[in-house]
């Protein structure tokens, strides 16, 4: 078994907000690599049939496991012959294993048609970052419950039970542990949101994106972080690039929750739901303020500024001078409007005659 030093909480909080696990009180870790630790020292566990019974019950803490489920996680699809004995056999070893590290051989209870692991906070830090989640969830201050979800994050290290050999537990149970990870990433981008930390998040959020392209709740929030400091052609990007995506991997429409901030974007709404600011970059309102690339060392006129603001929009695409990309939801209703437009504009360019000065 190979030991490391125990990661440290960087745990500013008060002790009962923070739920720190009792000092020197053994406890299992599965957000990570499968280990036991005492606070100050950890024991990463070898890949093993024990091992793969003990991310089995710890997965599911203080609930009835059956020993069909069981045998299938440590040996698969053919379990050997007696195979209740054989798990009875791990079940002995994993007590040994406990003895050692100075955990009850009651931990684990062998039940009518099965096993169950008893564990708590103190004792399972997949536990430990639910409690962590539930207390930020009902915090009334937005920086405390922002806390809870950063240090509920930081009990997470990578890679995710590499050290547990079954295709069981890797094929239906970790990535279900991998997803209550990323909603809880959601959970610290939306208090940063809260607290009106949009422009830090930006690049934090960019990286979750990239790691999880097709995650909705992710790019919602990436979006509105991007709208709210003024980055609208961005935000309506990001929209662009995961519809594209959810279409050709899944071909399916991103949910009502996108749609809906992608219209909210494109109208220039004020963040819904949230008691954060309105968006950055307003739209000029000094008629003698000049618009960068549409005629540099003249005043903006009226007409400079509309094709100004429907690229900040999004709903224009700036292309060489005098022509842009226009967007479908602006032809929609410029047709609505009884306006045409030219027939190459769905498809590339536009020629829109740049606005006369004076």
């Amino acid at each position: 078994m190979e030991k490391t030093s125990a990661p440290a909480l960087n745990d500013a909080l008060p002790e009962q907000l923070a739920l720190t696990p009792t000092p020197g009180r053994p406890r299992f870790l599965v957000l990570g690599l499968l280990a036991i630790t005492d606070g100050r020292e950890t024991v990463v566990l070898q890949p093993s049939r024990p091992a793969s019974l003990l991310a089995a019950l710890l997965l599911h803490p203080g609930t009835v496991v059956s020993s069909g489920f069981l045998q299938q996680v440590v040996w698969g699809s053919r379990p050997p012959a007696g195979g209740k004995s054989a798990l009875h056999t791990c079940v002995l070893r994993l007590r040994r294993l406990f003895a050692k590290y100075g955990i009850s051989d009651h931990a684990i209870e062998a039940v009518p048609g099965g096993y169950r692991l008893h564990a708590d906070v103190d004792t399972l830090d997949l536990l430990h970052f639910r409690a962590l989640l539930a207390q930020a969830s009902v915090s009334d201050d937005p920086e405390t419950a922002l806390r809870l979800a950063q240090n509920a994050l930081q009990l997470w290290q990578e890679p995710l039970l590499a050290n547990v050999q079954s295709d069981e537990l890797h094929r239906d149970q970790v990535p279900r542990l991998a997803e209550e990870r990323l909603l809880a990433v959601e959970q610290v981008f939306d208090g940063e949101l809260r607290l009106g930390r949009h422009r830090e998040m930006i690049a934090e959020a960019r990286r979750a994106v990239h790691a999880h392209p097709g995650h909705e709740g992710l790019s919602a929030l990436l979006i509105e972080a991007l709208y709210r400091s003024g980055r609208r052609a961005e935000a309506l990007a990001e929209y662009r690039r995961i519809h594209t995506h959810l279409a050709a991997e899944l071909g399916v429409e991103p949910g009502p929750a996108l749609r809906g901030l992608q219209l909210a974007v494109l109208r220039g709404d004020p963040p819904g739901g949230r008691p954060a600011l309105s968006p950055e970059g307003a739209l000029p309102a000094a008629p003698e303020q000049r618009t960068p690339g549409l005629g540099r060392a003249s005043p903006a006129t009226p007409g400079a500024l509309v094709l100004r603001s429907l690229v900040d929009a999004g709903l224009l695409e700036e292309g060489p001078p005098g022509r842009y990309r226009v967007h479908d939801l602006l032809r929609l209703f410029a047709q609505a409007a009884g306006t045409t437009l030219s027939a190459a504009a769905p498809h590339g360019p536009t020629d829109l005659p740049p606005p006369a000065v004076g």
